[in-house]
């Protein structure tokens, strides 16, 4: 299963010969600033079998984002993460940086928001962020989310956690 296509993107299950784009979207440094670092080659490998552990236990994960002629546009999804020791729906999202003007992000969210609520039944959704990273949180915030939390323990000290009610 995946989201219902928007207006213009739908989603698929990432494959490992979405290597070079995913390589060079978390290999990119404007889409990583607010990670330890870019991603090589070999973490893009596995981030894709991480997906695809997550849809074979699960049934979700993050999704390659397209549009409806096939160019790639990112990943966004869902994953179980935790947020000060409890396990949390999230919803993320990575769209290269050349794409960012055109509220891609905000479309791809919101529909694996309505795929979490309607085909997951899920009460609750959150995004978890750099403190920092405001272009994110106007993603979430999009999508209906409103801070809930910081969170404490994950590789930055504080993460800013929004979250929404389903």
């Amino acid at each position: 299963m995946v989201p219902s296509p928007t207006s213009r993107l739908r989603f698929r299950q990432m494959a490992p010969e979405d290597l070079d784009a995913m390589a060079g979207l978390l290999g990119d440094e404007q889409v990583m600033t607010y990670y330890p670092a870019p991603k090589t080659r070999e973490q893009a490998a596995a981030w894709i079998a991480w997906n695809q552990d997550n849809y074979a236990r699960f049934g979700h994960g993050l999704w390659i984002v397209e549009t409806h002629n096939g160019t790639f546009v990112g990943d966004c999804g869902l994953t179980w993460q935790k947020v000060n020791g409890a396990l949390m729906l999230e919803v993320g999202y990575h769209v290269l940086p050349r794409l960012w003007d055109q509220e891609l992000a905000s479309e791809a969210a919101a529909a694996c928001r309505d795929f979490a609520r309607d085909q997951l039944g899920a009460k609750q959704l959150v995004a978890i962020l750099h403190p920092k990273n405001t272009a994110s949180r106007r993603v979430a915030e999009k999508t209906g989310m409103r801070h809930v939390a910081d969170d404490h323990g994950g590789q930055i000290a504080v993460r800013t956690v929004l979250g929404i009610d389903l």
